[in-house]
């Protein structure tokens, strides 16, 4: 179980917790306790459509997968992304690296809330979270299911709370996101929910999460969004250096709300593309600042690199240095360190033509121009590393343009300490 420093880092964190909503329409989720978790805890949720659903899903890259990973992976194969019906999800136990027994848990899963919710049979998909090489206790999983399908989903602003509490493992706020907007008369909506707080590295992807719509996608465009959207959002943040067993982030599009289908030539695909980008960059950002043991937001921004991929290259690479990271826990100025992360990204920099800037809402400091060290006035640096969100502006002066935009946390005690003790 989590253990907190003080009571002050929660009630901090509550402010990114909504308190309305606005949800898509044609859809019911909800979360119940089964007794996986301890203390009566939510640890199952489900999304169903009312209406068979476009949906597309990226996964870890982890050689190491889970078995729903696996399951999910070959519904949307044999499916081809279209009538889906359902997300079913639990916390508490990964069901990763549990043999056949686990293959065959979550296609129980599967076929248990196909069946409850009286949609075609595989036309859900799941997802598991939680402790790594233990068995699901899949009883509990499938009475759960049952009593939560007959009685228990809805569409309140409570309900797609609950669903997000269901999924939390080391979170200590439930992530949830949900906006509406509106293309040729129609008002669309969007709302998802994410889980993750540690072993969040990027690479696709880096926690468990979904977002839904009531717009009309197709399949393959709705694959091509999300691909899009997830390398420029949840595969651009960093709280550790540690990708799971069990990643995913699935998409769901049923149309409820009318309007023309949306295919990869529509003229509102780039359009609807960019408001899912937007959408999954909040939901990915409340991933970093619930970071375990993190007391610092860092938002990097890599400019005028050759490419983007470089741009990423070198973020990625900074995000994860420890040295830099626990620098921005000790409220340290050590540029040095974000030098030293950028010249072994991999990414061939010149460092004379390299600029870096620290800022934050008390102020900026230049800390580096065109490869020649700035007297760094220490005593605004400190104030300005007393905020808890930073920016790391640094151009790589190449001439090419390219930027990228990242998202990571500083690493504390507090890491240790989650993570020293999570089976207990």
């Amino acid at each position: 179980m989590r253990k907190f420093s003080s009571a002050t880092t929660l009630l901090n964190k509550s402010r990114f917790v909504p308190t309305s909503g606005s949800y898509p329409q044609g859809y019911n989720v909800g979360a119940i306790a089964t007794g996986v978790k301890k203390a009566d805890a939510l640890d199952l949720s489900v999304l169903s459509s009312t209406v068979p659903a476009s949906a597309a899903a990226v996964f870890t890259t982890n050689k190491v997968f889970a078995a729903p990973v696996q399951v999910s992976r070959d519904v949307l194969s044999k499916t081809g992304g279209k009538d889906i019906g359902a997300i079913v999800m639990n916390s508490g136990c990964a069901n990763a690296v549990t043999g056949e027994g686990g293959l065959k848990d979550a296609r129980t899963m599967v076929s248990q809330v196909s069946h409850d919710l009286g949609i075609a049979p595989e036309s859900a998909l799941v997802m598991s979270t939680g402790v790594i090489g233990q068995r699901l206790q899949i009883d509990k999983i499938t009475k759960g299911i049952t009593e939560l399908t007959s009685s228990k989903l809805g569409s309140s602003h409570n309900h797609w709370l609950e669903c997000a509490k269901g999924i939390m493992t080391t979170d200590t706020f439930p992530k949830l996101v949900s906006k509406s907007f509106e293309f040729d008369g129609v008002k669309y909506s969007m709302a998802g929910l994410s889980k993750g707080a540690g072993m969040i590295c990027p690479n696709m992807a880096t926690l468990l999460g979904f977002f839904v719509t009531d717009a009309p996608i197709t399949p393959s465009a709705l694959n091509k969004m999300l691909k899009y959207t997830v390398d420029r959002s949840f595969n651009c943040i960093a709280v550790d250096t540690d990708m799971s067993t069990n990643d995913t982030i699935a998409a769901m599009a049923n149309g409820a709300a009318g309007g023309e289908t949306i295919t990869e030539d529509h003229k509102n695909f780039e359009a609807f593309q960019a408001e899912m980008l937007a959408f999954a960059r909040e939901l990915a950002q409340l991933v970093v600042r619930d970071g375990e043991g993190a007391t610092k937001f860092i938002t990097l921004n890599i400019k005028d690199a050759a490419t983007y991929q470089d741009a990423k290259q070198v973020a990625n690479s900074i995000a994860n240095s420890s040295l830099f990271k626990t620098a921005m826990y000790g409220k340290d100025a050590n540029w040095g360190r974000i030098l030293c992360a950028t010249g072994y990204s991999g990414v061939d920099v010149d460092p004379f033509k390299i600029s870096v800037a620290l800022s934050s809402a008390a102020g900026e400091v230049q800390l580096l121009s065109n490869g020649e060290p700035v007297a760094l006035d220490e005593a605004k640096a400190a104030v300005i590393l007393e905020e808890e969100d930073l920016n790391i502006e640094l151009s790589l002066g190449t001439g090419g343009g390219q930027e990228c935009q990242f998202w990571t946390c500083d690493l504390s005690h507090e890491y240790v300490t989650v993570n020293g003790s999570y089976r207990s």
